[in-house]
């Protein structure tokens, strides 16, 4: 199983703390506490590195060490993510979506009880020819 490793930065700010990774722009996050920080650090990085996946963008190389001058005053930690877990969970959620069709349909088919998520879930596995 893929395992990726970044170094977090966390900076103390007014109580909490705010997380961001050098190598990777845009990825950040805060928690209120030092602990509830390096959850959604993991966090952010899951889905950062899963949305650049998704986009067919390369990842940048982790950096092995950070200037500790640079950052010093705040805490750098590791963060570990398993890609292709995060993947399998993202790809598989559960998602809402909107259809409409006619209201006498509907009614006979709330008596009759079907489940229409179940159905439509299985009607476009049979439509798109997908063997699941």
């Amino acid at each position: 199983m893929r395992k990726i490793t970044y170094l977090a930065v966390l900076e103390p700010d007014n109580g909490g703390y705010g997380v961001f990774f050098p190598d990777l722009p845009g990825c950040a996050s805060y928690g209120k506490n030092l602990e509830e920080a390096q959850a959604n650090a993991k966090e952010a990085l899951e889905l950062h590195v899963y949305g650049l996946e998704k986009d067919l963008e390369k990842l940048p190389e982790p950096s092995k060490n950070l200037d500790s001058e640079l950052y010093s005053g705040n805490y750098v930690a590791p963060v570990t993510v398993f890609p292709d877990m995060v993947k399998n969970e993202m790809d598989n959620r559960r998602v809402k979506t909107n259809v409409t069709i006619p209201a006498w349909l509907k009614d006979l088919a709330e008596e009759a009880g079907v489940n229409y998520s179940k159905l439509l879930e299985s009607s476009l596995i049979d439509y798109l020819s997908l063997n699941k």
